[in-house]
């Protein structure tokens, strides 16, 4: 059945769900993993794409999702900021650049900016623009058309803007806002010309057979970068005491992303400190492709040096032409 599906998906066709499901409950592991490594250097080859962010403002956030630090609803031990200065995000983005990392985000807390935020915002992209070549993405919450023109006119190039996880299970893990209301941003998004990046977190709770779910929601969006975190419970949070998925469960789920996905950038994200460098290198076997590297928002990050080692001895380039279309 693996390598009937591979194959499948190789010669350009899709699994359904069912297929999925089946993949997940196979008992050869290694098999499925070999697979999913095949269709990854089939559609992506050496290409590794990396970027990193920069937390542009934190905390106070007035929604309520379960598993973030930066919700005003609970009580964490979150660092609270407005804005930060130009200067302070200039420099964060040269200083990465000069690491070799591609792209470089500016992430804010809360569910949308206001129209003065969107404008130092993107005050702060032109500076950058005219101090180093990094490439720019913004992930800025749930912003109208109107404020996303004014992001992509400064130079924005990359819109992120997380689905979190199946959209069956979101209602769950939220209640302050939807999917629905997240899709219209992108779909905003994408009409101005941004490329869209969006994943979501994987251990707060789901099935794996929603974790599938949010696969092919992806792909039928047409998604084609995609950040898989590994929840790390925050101490105050709803999801404080959640037990940690196991290394073997994370591989799995990279494996059917890959399998439901084969062009996309499939990226390590948060929580990856949590895994053991053997459990990260049989990741990039698998088909992880890029990654956010450097500190996080408010999770322990990574170093550059090292991770640039961990990618290039897992076979992959990290200066070919990575940008994607949509």
């Amino acid at each position: 059945m693996i390598e009937t599906l591979k194959q499948l998906v190789i010669e350009g066709g899709k699994i359904n769900e069912k297929q999925a499901i089946a993949l997940s409950q196979c008992n050869d592991k290694e098999a499925l993993y070999e697979a999913a490594h095949q269709i990854t250097r089939h559609f992506m080859g050496d290409k590794f794409d990396t970027c990193s962010i920069i937390n542009a403002k934190s905390g106070n956030c007035s929604e309520n999702c379960k598993w973030c630090a930066q919700s005003g609803h609970y009580n964490t031990k979150v660092t609270l900021y407005p804005l930060l200065p130009a200067e302070e995000c200039v420099r964060h983005a040269v200083h990465n650049r000069k690491q070799g990392i591609g792209r470089f985000a500016l992430v804010t807390s809360g569910k949308r900016l206001s129209g003065k935020e969107i404008q130092l915002l993107s005050g702060i992209v032109g500076n950058i623009k005219e101090a180093c070549d990094i490439k720019c993405c913004a992930s800025l919450g749930l912003l109208d058309k109107e404020q996303l023109k004014v992001l992509r006119d400064s130079g924005v190039e990359n819109y992120h803007c997380n689905i979190e996880t199946a959209p069956s299970y979101f209602r769950t893990l939220c209640t302050t806002h939807t999917i629905e209301e997240k899709m219209e941003t992108i779909n905003q998004a994408r009409e101005l010309g941004f490329r869209i990046c969006s994943g979501g977190i994987i251990g707060m709770g789901e099935t794996m057979e929603q974790r599938i779910e949010m696969a092919l929601f992806l792909q039928r969006e047409q998604v084609y970068s995609i950040p898989l975190n590994m929840l790390q419970p925050i101490p105050g949070t709803p999801l404080g005491d959640t037990p940690l998925l196991s290394e073997e469960e994370f591989l799995t789920t990279i494996a059917l992303f890959r399998f439901i996905n084969p062009q996309a950038y499939l990226r390590f994200s948060g929580g990856r400190a949590l895994m053991s460098r053997k459990a990260q290198q049989k990741a990039l076997y698998i088909g992880i492709n890029a990654a956010i590297i450097g500190d996080l928002l408010t999770t322990i990050g990574s170093r550059v040096e090292e991770d640039k080692v961990l990618f290039t001895e897992a076979g992959y380039s990290l200066t070919r032409d990575t940008d994607w279309v949509g």
